[in-house]
């Protein structure tokens, strides 16, 4: 194991260093095998004692230096000076054998830091198994995303609304730097401190910025472009984040903190699951506005260190319309077309427009679409199908090759909030079989399982989720 951590090479205020408090009774639930591999940490579930007590916090793990990292956010459009890692402690990082970049190994759930505040620390296990099952599918869909490697019940209670049963998330990130880790600096005007962590940045994620005429420029703008890619991908798969405040947003442009997310069931523009997202604020449609709001934030706290205002205006322009290229070229395949038109974004929205009229489910509708392409009625979706054919008729995939083509980016499953909360329930209960078949499941997104079927189905009476809790 060659464990670095090349953020303890920035200065103090950058961090603290905290040990994990360590649990009572560590049991590993769930090893990311092909993950591990990839990490250089193959053959560890042979010891599965020894993985749970360091991924448990009970020991550290060869040449780790846990630190909480640092960081303010604006948190429902109300910004808070200090946050930082208030029960998650940054390990170290090791090389990805795959692409030969490092990435974070972090302890998600391992006790209070300097950083707690009122906190205990710690984290339940429904959290923790919600945030493997979904940062793995969102993996399996191709979405930049944080990743699962293990998660570990701590036997120990504790306390949120009643007692509920402790866990550990290990969690692998390109970076935990968030757009709320440049604005604890800025609002400090440490004007040094920001430009270490520009340069630190640069060096990690966006290295040809470094020679650019101005770095904070190139950097900000190849940021504004994932963020504008990674939202676009998140609608397309009907996903809601749920708390996109700064402090959630990565500068690598990965998806990361999955607290009170979900997917769509029925499709709804305005449709919010946060059980804290009370005004609507991050709801499905809003999303692509709240990335360039936060982008906003960032540009400000570079401003800091750099003087072409007028330039950091223009990348902040340039946003939306580079949004809705992203997200054309997403939903483009999903509805068949082989290349994109003039013409073929309003196909798209009169697609959402006959879905939300309809209450029809978001998944689904891309699969039923495809196999209504050898039927000669309009039954299926109306007069928006018509349309549909006539515009797929001007291209030369035969229906079989554009069915195939759909069903190959528009998943059959996907982690279901009902099937997801149930997963949480058996856990809970000291269950993992659920957890371990959903995982199974969501492997192969995209492939027919008839002995998994029911896995695709919207959920039936009594199983509708209204609302997701974030873990805190």
């Amino acid at each position: 194991m060659n464990i670095t951590n090349s953020y303890t090479r920035l200065p103090d205020r950058f961090y603290a260093r905290q040990d994990p408090a360590g649990s009572p009774d560590p049991l590993l639930l769930v090893w990311n095998r092909p993950l591990a591999e990839q990490l250089g940490l193959g053959g560890l579930e042979e010891d599965p004692e020894l993985v749970a007590r360091w991924f448990g916090g009970n020991q550290l793990l060869p040449g780790s230096e846990p630190i909480a990292l640092a960081y303010a956010g604006h948190q429902f459009g109300n910004f808070v000076p200090q946050l930082g890692d208030g029960r998650a402690l940054l390990l170290g990082e090791l090389t990805n054998r795959e692409d030969g970049r490092p990435y974070d190994i972090q302890l998600k759930g391992s006790g209070r830091t300097p950083f707690s505040r009122n906190g205990d620390g710690r984290a339940a296990l429904g959290p923790v198994i919600r945030e493997y099952v979904v940062s793995e599918a969102m993996h399996r869909f191709g979405a930049p995303t944080t990743r699962a490697l293990a998660a570990v019940s701590t036997g120990e209670r504790v306390r949120r609304e009643t007692a509920l049963p402790g866990g550990i998330l290990t969690r692998v990130a390109a970076s935990h730097i968030r757009v709320g880790t440049f604005e604890y600096f800025a609002v400090r005007r440490d004007r040094e401190a920001l430009r270490a962590l520009l340069d630190y940045a640069i060096e990690r994620h966006v290295p040809e910025a470094a020679g650019a005429e101005s770095p904070a420029l190139a950097f900000f703008r190849a940021v504004a472009q994932r963020q504008a890619r990674l939202v676009a991908q998140w609608m397309a798969l009907g996903f809601i984040h749920g708390v996109m405040n700064t402090d959630n947003m990565a500068i690598s442009g990965e998806t990361i903190d999955y607290g009170p997310c979900a997917f769509l069931d029925e499709f709804e523009f305005d449709k919010v699951f946060s059980s804290i997202d009370r005004d609507g604020r991050y709801a499905y449609g809003a999303q692509a506005g709240i990335a360039q709001w936060n982008l906003a934030r960032l540009a400000e706290a570079l401003l800091r260190i750099a003087d072409d205002k007028p330039a950091f205006e223009s990348v902040l322009a340039d946003f939306e319309p580079q949004f809705r290229s992203f997200y054309l070229a997403f939903m483009a395949p999903k509805l068949g077309l082989e290349s994109v038109e003039a013409g073929d974004d309003q196909l798209v929205m009169d697609w959402l427009g006959h879905l939300e009229e309809n209450r029809l489910d978001y998944t689904l509708s891309f699969r039923r679409l495809a196999d209504r392409l050898w039927s000669e009625d309009g039954a299926g979706f109306g007069e928006f199908e018509t349309r549909w054919k006539q515009r797929l008729a001007r291209q030369s995939p035969t229906k079989e090759q554009v069915r195939e083509g759909m069903n190959a980016v528009n998943p059959l499953f996907i982690p279901r909030n009902h099937q997801v909360e149930r997963a949480i329930d058996a856990a809970i209960q000291g269950d993992m079989s659920v957890f371990q078949e959903l995982l199974l499941v969501l492997q192969r997104p995209y492939t027919q399982q008839p002995r998994f079927a029911a896995y695709a189905e919207p959920p039936g009476e009594g199983e509708r989720i209204l609302q997701t809790f974030c873990g805190t």
